[in-house]
């Protein structure tokens, strides 16, 4: 699932999707305007295989596992990743 697999296509992959949602995340968004502008990006993009709703939350989950991505204030936002790993 966070790879391609056999099963898995390498634009369905869970990196792959979250990739394509930090392309799409340039400000913060909320949850609903992140999922319209995924799909708009795979259409304009050429990449045909349809993802559920739910497909796209399992790469906002692995993307906040990652380090990569916040929800405040109802709106998603991109984490600037640095050289060094961030404290917690």
């Amino acid at each position: 699932m966070i790879t391609p697999t056999k099963g898995i296509a390498p634009d369905r992959a869970l990196l792959a999707v979250g990739a394509q949602v930090i392309q799409v995340l340039e400000h913060p968004l909320t949850v609903s305007q992140a999922w319209i502008r995924l799909k708009e990006w795979r259409v304009g993009n050429d990449h045909p295989a349809p993802i559920s709703f739910g497909w796209f939350v399992l790469a906002l989950d692995a993307l906040h596992a990652l380090g990569l991505l916040d929800l405040k204030d109802d709106l998603l936002t991109r984490r600037s990743v640095d050289a060094a790993p961030a404290e917690r």
